[in-house]
């Protein structure tokens, strides 16, 4: 972003980090390759004893992937998450982590039985104390060490096959940026400078849209954990024919500094964050118009393609940002949609592997997110109708998504998200919608009302004052003596003049 608060700082580091569960980097896991923590609520691996799930076997698909790359056994997110361990935590019902110790998305409560839909909002539809509340949410995750996971610091080869871990602490915000590093990142083929950069195993595929969408739900996790906010969404940023970054200011994301517009405003509390840097990108490049019309994404799926997996496939490239706009094929000589923003934002999120750092990445994927929702409501596909074969390495149906654990399939997330529990409020009907955008300015009438309040008494009380004195004032005139009468008596009106007699 524009003034950009945080600095790349992952090519100053050896490209080898990911998150792990602080309880599954042991020797004792490591050696064992078994990933299967005790739940804190009965002693037991996995919550066994509670029936929350059990320690299982990793299934692996063993549908072929894609020709794009041509190497087997060399990179850590083969196959994942088969290289670090092969068995995990399979968790029960409502349960989910890596130790079935927390509860499915969209359930909450001791036992993940309550059913609750959450909302994300525009981030101008929040309210002041939620504005707030995000940026200190934020502010906190990058300042907290996690308590649950930390990064690999080597390679699994590095590490002598598990018996020289090599694991470091990070806050829970750099936790979610590392992954998305992580998945990014070119191939290490071995040897330096021995990498394969034509590999992602999130972007560019058909595992984009839900890869992010899993992402940002457990962020969202995450935070409620860390702050004990069970309400807390993540905001979107509609940037829609945006001409500027509208989020840039002082109080939301942060202005340009006054003294150098390289830097973000010290006013914001993200001018203090601290990163590694090596190679900065500080300024913004305007990218002409940000988005290509958002309803060509909508039509040209159904209008150029018969067969469903072919309209899925050129959605997500069209979404990505690399895609026609007529065709939705990966041939635009000019980036849109998803990719375009980053561009235009330029600084950290104009690079794919180190966009996270920046917090706009959260209010942006969160819109993006939301147009994968509404491509997912018009077309009503069935997990069985994602692509099962011969996508890129990572991005088949099957393939557990690089480097979650707990595992997540991609098919699995080619659902809407009323059924993983939360929903878009410009998605609402028209007068929720209505409501919605009301928000913060009755929000700001409750703040000033008291003050309203005592206008109004102080105001009746003015006026009643004035009307008692007016009341007093004409009883005393209405008291005083007449030195000269109304009207004449006809004595008196008989010596005056009138029009008869002057005549």
């Amino acid at each position: 972003m524009w003034g950009i608060k945080l600095i790349i700082f992952i090519m100053s580091l050896a490209p080898t980090y990911q998150q792990f569960p602080r309880l599954c980097v042991t020797l004792d896991a490591l050696r064992t390759k078994e990933c299967c923590p005790a739940w804190e609520g009965d002693g037991s691996a996995c919550g066994a004893r509670s029936g929350r799930g059990s320690c299982e076997d990793v299934e692996l698909s063993e549908r072929p992937d894609g020709p794009q790359y041509p190497f087997s056994g060399l990179d850590d997110r083969e196959k994942w998450p088969l290289v670090f361990y092969n068995r995990t935590c399979q968790c029960a019902g409502n349960f989910m982590g890596f130790n079935c110790g927390d509860c499915k998305f969209g359930y909450f409560g001791d036992n993940c039985d309550e059913r609750r839909e959450s909302l994300r909002r525009n981030i101008f539809h929040l309210t002041r104390a939620e504005r707030n509340r995000l940026i200190s949410y934020l502010n906190l995750a990058k300042q907290t060490v996690s308590r649950d996971y930390v990064v690999a610091t080597g390679t699994y080869r590095e590490m002598e096959n598990g018996s020289n871990p090599m694991f470091a602490d990070v806050s829970v915000y750099d936790v979610f940026v590392w992954m998305h590093y992580y998945v990014s990142r070119s191939a290490l083929l071995g040897g330096p400078g021995n990498v394969w950069g034509d590999v992602d195993f999130a972007h560019w595929a058909p595992a984009f849209p839900p890869w992010h969408r899993v992402y940002l739900l457990h962020w969202e996790h995450e935070i409620r954990k860390l702050t004990g906010d069970m309400d807390f969404s993540i905001p979107y940023w509609d940037w829609r024919d945006a001409q500027d970054c509208d989020v840039c200011t002082d109080e939301l994301m942060g202005s340009r500094s006054p003294q150098d517009p390289n830097l973000v405003s010290p006013s914001s509390v993200f001018s203090s964050w601290r990163v590694k840097t090596k190679h900065a990108f500080l300024y913004l490049i305007p990218y002409l118009k940000i988005i290509s019309p958002i309803v060509d994404f909508f039509s040209l799926i159904m209008r150029q393609h018969k067969s469903f997996l072919r309209r899925f496939c050129s959605a997500c490239t069209f979404l990505a940002g690399f895609g026609d706009p007529q065709t939705g094929l990966g041939s635009s000589s000019r980036l849109g949609m998803h990719a375009a923003l980053h561009v235009f934002m330029n600084g950290s999120m104009s690079s794919v592997q180190g966009s996270a750092n920046d917090p706009i990445f959260l209010l942006h994927h969160a819109f993006v997110d939301s147009l994968y929702e509404q491509w997912l409501r018009r077309h009503t596909p069935s997990p069985s109708q994602y692509p099962e074969s011969d996508a890129p390495i990572g991005h088949n149906g099957d393939y557990h998504m690089a480097p979650f654990i707990p595992l997540h399939r991609n098919k699995e997330y080619f659902i809407s998200s009323k059924d993983l529990g939360y929903e878009y409020s410009y998605l609402l009907d028209a007068n929720q919608r209505l409501a919605e955008s009301m928000r913060p300015y009755l929000d700001e009438l409750q703040d000033v009302w008291p003050w309203l309040l005592l206008a109004g008494l102080c105001g009746g009380l003015v006026t009643v004052t004035v009307a008692a004195l007016f009341r007093l004032a004409k009883r005393r005139y209405d008291a005083w003596p007449q030195k000269q009468p109304l009207m004449w008596s006809n004595e008196a009106e008989a010596s005056h003049h009138n029009y008869q007699t002057a005549m």
